[in-house]
């Protein structure tokens, strides 16, 4: 009979591959972005909320914070180099008035972060501690970015229309919140299954709206235009939440 640690493990290692596919999931908006030489419209902000997720979820990971995390610092680590990849495509691209403002949340992200840890790291002398305050934090900003995808589907209600949410991109966004919850269920952690909870409850109502409104979704035509559809990164054992935008094309 399989150990729960050992299912947590296989549970853990199958929800990192799912993270990284959502991680990746905007490569075809920087590709454009990089073809074209300008980031057009796209906003820099899903990707500067992700690596702030990110940083905070590999703190909680690291041994001094939450001991027997190393998939939550490998997920969101790779998630951090990713993230850096897409925002420094963004900054080549950008106009100097979004550099600018790349740059100021930048700067209130490393200041916030460095006073994070090192207001852990002196003030909080045992793991439960600093495991409390971290996850907390975590908790607190990732729950919030999982309301992102309410714009979308109050677009889909409005509209009578799916073309807005890739049915692919609602289903790993679904299972990955399944996965993430049910491995936080193997060992409970109120960190992990806050935010995958959620996860899973928005990923389920996305599936339910489009099995509402495909039939109702007008039909492609030629023309095409680059939309974001915001979905959510969920990763790591004890828990990792990031927001990510996954740029889709759709036929309009």
């Amino acid at each position: 009979m399989i150990s729960p640690d050992a299912a947590r493990n296989v549970v853990g290692i199958i929800g990192n591959v799912i993270s990284f596919g959502l991680f990746l999931s905007p490569v075809p908006t920087f590709w454009r972005i990089c073809k074209k030489k300008d980031v057009e419209e796209f906003k820099a902000d899903p990707y500067l909320a992700t690596l702030l997720n990110c940083m905070l979820w590999v703190f909680y990971g690291i041994p001094v914070v939450h001991p027997n995390s190393i998939l939550v610092v490998t997920i969101n680590g790779i998630g951090l180099v990713v993230e850096g990849a897409y925002l420094i495509i963004f900054f080549l691209y950008s106009p100097n008035k979004k550099r600018l403002r790349m740059m100021a949340v930048l700067g209130v992200e490393l200041v916030f972060m460095v006073a994070v840890i090192l207001g852990v790291l002196l003030g909080a002398h045992t793991h439960e501690k600093r495991s409390m305050i971290v996850g907390i934090l975590c908790v607190f900003f990732g729950s919030i970015m999982y309301f992102s995808p309410l714009t979308i589907m109050g677009k889909v209600i409005k509209t009578k229309s799916v073309e807005y949410m890739p049915f692919f991109l609602s289903l790993v966004c679904f299972l990955n919140g399944v996965c993430w919850t049910a491995y936080a269920l193997i060992r409970f952690d109120i960190y992990v299954t806050i935010p995958n909870g959620l996860g899973a409850l928005f990923g389920a109502i996305q599936l339910i709206l489009y099995a509402c409104y495909y039939r109702t979704t007008p039909k492609k035509t030629k023309a095409s235009k680059d939309v974001e559809m915001p979905s959510v990164v969920v990763s790591g054992p004890g828990a990792a939440t990031a927001a990510a935008a996954a740029s889709v094309t759709v036929e309009r």
